[in-house]
């Protein structure tokens, strides 16, 4: 399979589904997994909006290095495909939330009405905008190709693909 025709199936999970999965570790590197809902106008910033006191909102204030997936979970078994970002994520600064506001969250068809009050996401209120930078993307490498049967025994692993650019 082409570079290109992974590309198209990143992008194709990356835009239809609402949900990724991020993975993060305290400073003593004790794993941490949380979905959220998610916005990315670009597939290189993510955006979502969590409280500052959940684990996974304290472990990037104090690792901001996470993992994401993201994958339709309704996918028959062994057919499923699935987006892996590697990113660096942070706390939208307030002088940043009217360029990340103008992105998240997404399309109206997504079902979430726009955010266009900068106020619910400052304090005293209770949330937060964050977003993940990703410096690479992968999918898993599309079996039959034969390059990934060592010993004649298929295994799953991924194969990094550039989503944009």
């Amino acid at each position: 399979m082409a570079e290109q025709d992974l590309v198209a199936i990143a992008r194709t999970i990356i835009d239809d589904n609402q949900y990724m999965t991020l993975a993060t570790a305290d400073a003593q590197g004790q794993p941490w997994a949380a979905p959220v809902f998610y916005a990315t106008a670009d597939y290189t910033e993510f955006y979502w909006i969590s409280a500052p006191e959940t684990t996974h909102s304290r472990n990037l204030a104090q690792r901001p290095e996470i993992s994401i997936v993201i994958f339709d979970s309704r996918a028959p078994e062994g057919t499923g495909q699935a987006v892996y970002l590697a990113a660096t994520a942070e706390q939208v600064p307030d002088d940043d939330l009217d360029r990340a506001l103008a992105v998240y969250p997404g399309p109206a068809e997504r079902g979430l009405a726009p955010r266009d009050n900068r106020e619910q996401l400052q304090a005293p209120a209770p949330y937060r905008l964050y977003r993940a930078t990703v410096y690479e993307h992968s999918t898993l490498c599309p079996r039959g190709t034969g390059a990934c049967t060592p010993h004649g025994a298929p295994f799953d692993h991924r194969v990094q693909v550039h989503v944009v650019g």
